[in-house]
């Protein structure tokens, strides 16, 4: 079998991307061969490779490419979690389907339709730049139908008090794109943008276990790696300033899912993210600025006008959620391998001719 790997600019390690065809469809089995494949991986020098996409053609006639999100977790090959998803692994999964032939090969104005079998998302890659091994994209998360703010608050409310060390905190958890826990960086203790990027590990502390509350919340295993979290305050100059976790430790950025999350959360009446952009005078805008340790980002959340009637039947006094769109976004394709421990599932000779990089 044919191993892949794609790097996508922000994200904390490149992508291992598999054919999903060639895998068992129950998640034993399935994760059983991906333990194997991990192993593999480790011995060869990837152990800090913790992201997995298992793509293939769609036999849906609305998408191009089904994906599925595999989150490895530190400590042991053995140790998965399959509850979310992630917006880098999704463009790393359609660098590497068009290198194998699942798409047509990719061209500026190219337009891949995914859809992720995850948590139902649509997401619409469009291709802006193509170079040897490189390939620039705009994401957007479109909603099939517009969905009522509301419905976008797993706990039901837009602040919930979250519980750690013995010390209780507001925090908004939002799902869009994944499920993130929002926590007002200055409830904290870290006053401003600067002390917040220089924050050491009692703060990542804090936030896995606010994290671990929220899951626990929300009936999710704690030791996982859902929901996600990220401390946000005032933006130095405009915008919103978001430091985030991932798996393990501090997100170099902030995740593809996470800038849509957060874009979306400013929309949403009464959570942190929307306080805190009507504190910078910057609420009701489309466009949301970013800023992260890494770098600055940008997302756009479109959502109807309260009232407006969406046509879904359902109560959008507070709007309706329709997309979100983050542009700028590069992905390195960096190889291809033959995967010994699963040959079995792909001609031998068809993978060695296949793969025709060493990318380990």
């Amino acid at each position: 079998m044919i191993g892949h790997l794609a790097y996508a600019a922000g994200s904390p390690c490149p992508t291992f991307v598999l054919d999903a065809a060639r895998l068992p469809r129950e998640d034993a089995a399935l994760l059983s061969h991906l333990t194997e494949a991990r192993r593999y991986l480790i011995s060869a020098g990837g152990a800090h490779v913790l992201k997995i996409a298992l793509v293939e053609p769609s036999a849906h006639p609305m998408f191009d490419l089904d994906y599925r999100f595999v989150q490895a977790l530190p400590g042991a090959p053995d140790r998965f979690d399959v509850r979310g998803s992630c917006g880098h692994s999704v463009l790393a999964a359609v660098v590497a389907a068009a290198r194998g032939g699942m798409v047509p090969r990719l061209a500026p104005g190219a337009r891949v339709r995914v859809r992720v079998r995850n948590n139902g998302d649509t997401v619409v890659c469009e291709v802006d730049r193509v170079e040897r091994d490189e390939v620039g994209f705009t994401v957007t998360f479109v909603q099939p139908r517009p969905v009522p703010l509301a419905d976008l608050l797993p706990t039901g409310s837009a602040l919930t008090e979250l519980e750690a060390d013995g010390r209780r905190v507001e925090a908004s958890l939002v799902t869009s794109a994944n499920t993130y826990v929002f926590v007002d960086a200055r409830s904290l203790e870290v006053p401003d943008q600067a002390a917040l990027f220089a924050a050491d590990g009692e703060l990542l502390r804090r936030l896995e276990a606010l994290r671990a509350a929220a899951a626990a919340q929300l009936g999710w295993p704690p030791g996982g790696a859902f929901p996600k979290i990220a401390a946000v305050l005032p933006g130095e100059d405009g915008g919103i300033a978001a430091r985030a976790l991932t798996v393990p430790g501090w997100h170099p950025t902030i995740a593809l899912t996470g800038a849509v999350c957060l874009g979306t959360a400013a929309r949403v009446p009464g959570t942190v993210p929307w306080r805190i952009t009507r504190e910078a005078g910057t609420a009701g805008e489309g466009l949301l600025d970013i800023a992260t340790p890494g770098g600055p980002a940008s997302v756009t959340a479109v959502v109807s006008l309260p009232g407006a009637g969406v046509g879904t039947g359902a109560d959008d006094g507070a709007g309706a959620l329709l997309w979100s769109s983050v542009a700028h976004k590069r992905v390195t394709f960096q190889g291809s391998f033959a995967l010994a421990p699963l040959s079995h599932l792909q001609s031998e000779e068809a993978a060695l001719c296949m793969a025709l990089s060493g990318a380990v």
